[in-house]
């Protein structure tokens, strides 16, 4: 009996061995396909939303020289933070461009925050503003208390108080407190929280330029009305996939 049930279990073994084979060979191409298809270029980063939500670290774009990468803060996340220490441009947006693809998903109207520091000075309303601009979205705006108001040059009034160019706010924090919060309005003394209105499903483009030299900026997110401001800006928030430009 061993006699004959020894062949049977080389045999088992046999077909055993060239299963795992056959499977290991299969996942390999996979594996490649997947690391092929991974987005290792900064310029083709698409954030993708979801659930209502977008998050990502504001260091991930293509930046000019005078945008500069820093690590010397812990309460920035990721791998660190940009600050603009160039020229200040306080009424000529567009210089220090920098832009993000952004996927939106959910269609509808999410509120706009980025976490940012005032790196010059000790006061807290000088350095402490960058421009914003939504060119492709359905709706650029700033709301308080069903007070709105437009970018200027969009042919939409009224206009914020103090400076606006061509389709972009001027998206400043204000106090003190100079560290790292989550803070961005527009319209000067008269604050009023920044919202984007997306139509339809797809890619729009976020641009950001330099304003004010000092000023740092951490992450941005985007977020719809599921979401309050502390449940979007929590610590453990995960930051938007990243996909690939067509």
């Amino acid at each position: 009996m061993k006699l004959k049930l020894l062949p049977l279990a080389l045999i088992a073994v046999t077909l055993f061995s060239c299963s795992s084979d056959d499977d290991t060979d299969a996942a390999n191409p996979e594996d490649q396909e997947e690391q092929n298809t991974s987005c290792d270029k900064v310029e083709n980063f698409v954030f993708t939303e979801k659930d209502g939500l977008v998050s990502v670290e504001f260091e991930d774009a293509v930046f000019t020289d005078s945008w500069k990468f820093k690590k010397d803060d812990n309460n920035a996340s990721g791998k660190g933070y940009m600050v603009w220490e160039g020229d200040q441009y306080l009424g000529k947006p567009g210089e220090g461009l920098a832009t993000y693809s952004i996927k939106i998903n959910n269609p509808g109207t999410y509120r706009f925050l980025w976490k940012s520091s005032v790196k010059t000075g000790n006061s807290g309303s000088d350095h402490n503003d960058t421009w914003l601009r939504f060119a492709d979205a359905d709706d650029f705006y700033g709301e308080k208390e069903g007070s709105i108001v437009y970018p200027k040059d969009t042919g939409k009034t009224p206009n914020p108080e103090g400076a606006s160019k061509d389709g972009w706010f001027k998206i400043y924090r204000s106090g003190n407190d100079l560290d790292f919060k989550w803070q961005a309005n527009t319209s000067d003394n008269d604050s009023h929280p920044v919202f984007v209105t997306f139509n339809k499903a797809g890619t729009y483009t976020m641009e950001i330029s330099a304003r004010s030299s000092g000023h740092a900026i951490d992450k941005f997110i985007l977020f719809n009305d599921t979401y309050t401001q502390s449940d979007a800006t929590a610590d453990d928030v995960q930051l938007s996939e990243i996909t690939c430009k067509n």
